[in-house]
């Protein structure tokens, strides 16, 4: 199962990839760039922790709708042929 996981996932960064990384990738990297700015401004790593695990799920359920779009104008596109 987790194959075709993998092979949907990198076929939605080929026809999008734009669009993908900004809605998969760049959260993560916000998320990193915060832990590493509290951890060196002295923040409380419970707000960091905090932030870092709401842009995890950002991240996780803006990809599923992103490839459920995907997934749907693939569809419609087959449909109309």
């Amino acid at each position: 199962m987790a194959l075709p996981d993998i092979q949907r996932f990198t076929e939605l960064f080929h026809e999008s990839p734009i669009e993908s990384s900004l809605v998969s990738i760049a959260p993560l990297l916000l998320a990193l760039g915060q832990l590493g700015n509290s951890y060196v401004n002295d923040v409380s790593p419970a707000i960091a922790v905090g932030f870092t695990v709401a842009m995890v799920v950002f991240a996780v359920v803006a990809t599923g709708h992103h490839a459920a779009a995907h997934r749907l104008r693939t569809l419609e596109s087959t449909r109309t042929q």
